[in-house]
């Protein structure tokens, strides 16, 4: 079995569910507590080539308070909204599974098990 990293938040639902279901199949499992541990601008950019999004703002939680506080929906630079990210990570859409040289939003949950085996 493949071994997966998780950017985790025990706190939150879906990425104690993503947790799971990586369990349940085996899988070797790096945990990444992103809140505590915050990855730095450099390794977002590279997950976010992984995620292969077509904006970095297509993996920030863009309902969280401190986004709309900080005008983030105005905000075109998308190096300002990896610093945003890098200083606040709760702006960091969860959770993040990264398999090899690829990565998913684990939302929903679904589709986890699929991208894992």
């Amino acid at each position: 079995m493949s071994k997966i990293t998780i950017l985790h938040n025990p706190r939150c639902s879906k990425s104690r569910e993503a947790l799971a279901i990586a369990e349940e199949n085996g899988s070797e499992i790096e945990i990444v507590k992103y809140l505590d541990d915050t990855p730095s601008k450099e390794e977002l950019k590279s997950i976010y080539k992984m995620l292969g999004l077509s904006s970095v703002r297509e993996w920030m939680r863009t309902k969280e308070d401190i986004y709309k506080e900080l005008e983030l929906s105005k905000e075109d630079d998308e190096e300002k909204l990896f610093d945003a990210m890098v200083k606040y990570p709760k702006l960091i859409e969860r959770p993040v599974i990264i398999k090899g040289k690829k990565a998913i939003i684990g939302r929903p949950t679904s589709i986890i098990e699929d991208f894992i085996k």
